[in-house]
C-alpha cells in the first residue's frame, strides 16, 4: 500500500471565493511549472504544495458546481471527498447557500476545515462568523470544538500556505492509502460532449487505470483512447487521487458511477441480481425507505417565505421521531434531491415550486417529494406517518425471533415450513405474524419445532428448522415470520 493525496472539495455560498481559491490555487502551480497559463476545465485538479514533512505534498481539488455537485455524488455511493473545506466571506457571514452547505457537510462525515475568506478587508468579522456556526452545530476550534479555522484572503493568497498545510495535516491522520495493483476504482466527476467525443472526467481511488484498458461504468463499457490531465497532458496511466479526462466513451456514464476494470453487473451474488430491479414509488409507498431504515423521519422542508417556515418548524420541532435534514426558502432545486437521496430521507414542499427538470430527477432517484398548499394538511399527513413510524420502530424493539420461508413440505398430512431465523429466536408455543411484501397477511401459533427430524422446544439465529403452525395460512416461500414480544 502507498500512501495518496487527499481529495478535497470545497463548497459555500456564491461569491464567498470558491472560485478565487482554486484559481489561485491553480495560477501558483501553473506558474510553477511554467505552463503558459492554458488550463482545461476538467473537473478536478491536483496541486503539488512542496510542503516538507508529509507523506505526500500534493492535493487533488474538486472544481464541481458547488453542493450540487457534491451530493450527487454521494447520492451514488461515491466518497469521492476525503476533505470538505467550508468557504465563507468574513465580512458577510453566513448566507442561505452556506447554510445549505453545512447540511451537506453534516450528512457526509467528511472532516472538514472553515476557510474565512476576504479577511484582508477591515469589514472582516471572524468571530461573528464562528458564533454563527455555532447556531447552526458547527463546533470550530475556540469555540468549544475541533473544527480548524483558516482565516485567508483569496485575493492576496495570505494565509492559503497553512490552509494547504491543514490539509495535508488531516490528510496524514487519516492515512490515506492505495495500492497500484489493485482492481480500479474511479469515480465520474463530469461528462462532457464536445468533438472529440464524450469526455469523461473521472477521479482514480484506487487500483492504476492505463490507456487501452476495458472498463466499465454503471453498465456502460469503454476503451480507454487516450488519457489527459487538466494542463491538456496526455497520461499513459492514472494513479490514485489523480484527476484526468477519459476518451473512449459511446454512452456518457452518470455522475458518481463507479468506473471499474471488472463487469461487477456479471460477478453480482445471484440474491443481488435478483433484488437490484426497483419499483416505482406510489402513494402507498409513502416514506417507506425511511421508515425501516431510520429510528427517525427524515425530511427536507422548503417554504415559499420565512414565516412559513417558521410556523412549521416550531410545531415540527415538537416531534421527537421527525428529523429535519435541512430546512429553506424558495423552490424544491436538484440539490434538494440528491442531499434527500443520500440521507434516505423525502422532501417536503410548503408552497414550492418544482420545475419539471427536478420532477424527472427525483424520479430517476426515487426520491419521494410532497408538495402541499394547507399547512395542517402537511401537518396531519407527517403526524399519521410519524405514529405509523413510532408503531414499527416499537414492534422492532420488542422482536423477539424472525425467519424466512425457504420451502414449503406435506409430512404425514401437515404442512412443514423450512426456515431459516435471522434474527432472535424462537421457542414452542409462541404466536406469530406472517409477513409478505411488508404486510401482514395472518397470525398463527408454533405447535411444533424440528431441527433435522429432531423435535426441539427453541430455535436460535441462523438456525435452520421445519415449522408446523395452527392455523397453517396459506404461507409461500419467500414469506417472513415474526414473533412479537
Amino acid at each position: 500500500m502507498k500512501p495518496r493525496s487527499p481529495v478535497v472539495a470545497i463548497l459555500g455560498h456564491v461569491d464567498h471565493g470558491k472560485t478565487s481559491l482554486l484559481d489561485y490555487i491553480r495560477s501558483s502551480r501553473i506558474a510553477a511549472k511554467e505552463h503558459g497559463g492554458i488550463t482545461q476545465k476538467i473537473g478536478g485538479y491536483t496541486a503539488k504544495t512542496e510542503i516538507k514533512g508529509y507523506p505526500i505534498s500534493e492535493i487533488t481539488f474538486i472544481d464541481t458546481p458547488g453542493h450540487e455537485a457534491f451530493s450527487q455524488l454521494r447520492a451514488r455511493g461515491a466518497n469521492v471527498a476525503d476533505i470538505v473545506l467550508l468557504i465563507i466571506d468574513a465580512k458577510d457571514s453566513l448566507m442561505p447557500q452556506t447554510i445549505e452547505s453545512i447540511s451537506h457537510i453534516k450528512q457526509s462525515n467528511v472532516p472538514c476545515i472553515v476557510v474565512l475568506n476576504k479577511m484582508d478587508l477591515p469589514e472582516a468579522k471572524p468571530e461573528k462568523v464562528k458564533n454563527d456556526l455555532l447556531r447552526h452545530g458547527i463546533m470550530v476550534e475556540g469555540k468549544g470544538g475541533e473544527i480548524p479555522v483558516s482565516p485567508i484572503s483569496a485575493k492576496t493568497g495570505k494565509g492559503i500556505p497553512e490552509l494547504l498545510e491543514t490539509i495535508l495535516l488531516i490528510a496524514t491522520d487519516k492515512e490515506l492509502k492505495y495500492d497500484p495493483k489493485a482492481n480500479l476504482e474511479a469515480y465520474v466527476i463530469e461528462t462532457k460532449k464536445d468533438r472529440r467525443g464524450i469526455a469523461v472526467s473521472i477521479i482514480v481511488k484506487n487500483g492504476t487505470l492505463h490507456v487501452g484498458d476495458v472498463v466499465y461504468a454503471g453498465g456502460v463499457k469503454a476503451k480507454i483512447r487516450s488519457i489527459t490531465d487538466d494542463l491538456l497532458s496526455p497520461l499513459r496511466e492514472a494513479t490514485a487521487s489523480q484527476a484526468c479526462e477519459l476518451l473512449g466513451f459511446e454512452v456518457a456514464p452518470l455522475v458518481g458511477s463507479k468506473i471499474s476494470n471488472i463487469n461487477e453487473a456479471e460477478v453480482a451474488p445471484q440474491e443481488e441480481l435478483a433484488a437490484a430491479p426497483k419499483k416505482a414509488f406510489t402513494s402507498a409507498d409513502f416514506f417507506a425507505p425511511v421508515v425501516v431504515e431510520q429510528k427517525k423521519l427524515a425530511i427536507l422542508i422548503k417554504a415559499d417565505s420565512q414565516g412559513s417556515l417558521e410556523a412549521l418548524l416550531a410545531i415540527l420541532s415538537e416531534n421527537s421521531n421527525i428529523e429535519i435534514i435541512l430546512s429553506g426558502v424558495g423552490d424544491v432545486h436538484k440539490s434538494d434531491v440528491f442531499l434527500a437521496k443520500a440521507s434516505k430521507a423525502i422532501v417536503i414542499g410548503f408552497n414550492s415550486h418544482v420545475d419539471p427538470e427536478t420532477k424527472d430527477v427525483a424520479k430517476q432517484e426515487k426520491v419521494i417529494i410532497k408538495s402541499y398548499s394547507i399547512i395542517y394538511e402537511l401537518l396531519e399527513e407527517l403526524e399519521e406517518v410519524a405514529l405509523l413510524l413510532q408503531e414499527k420502530e416499537q414492534a422492532t424493539k420488542n422482536l423477539k425471533g424472525e425467519a424466512k420461508i425457504l420451502a414449503t413440505f406435506v409430512i404425514e398430512g401437515e404442512k412443514v415450513f423450512g426456515s431459516k431465523l435471522n434474527k432472535g429466536k424462537f421457542n414452542l408455543g409462541d404466536m406469530v405474524e406472517i409477513h409478505r411484501n411488508d404486510s401482514i397477511i395472518g397470525k398463527s401459533k408454533i405447535v411444533s419445532l424440528k431441527i433435522r427430524a429432531k423435535k426441539v422446544e427453541e430455535v436460535k439465529k441462523d438456525q435452520e428448522c421445519g415449522l408446523i403452525l395452527s392455523p397453517a395460512l396459506d404461507i409461500r416461500v419467500g414469506d417472513v415470520v415474526k414473533c412479537i414480544l
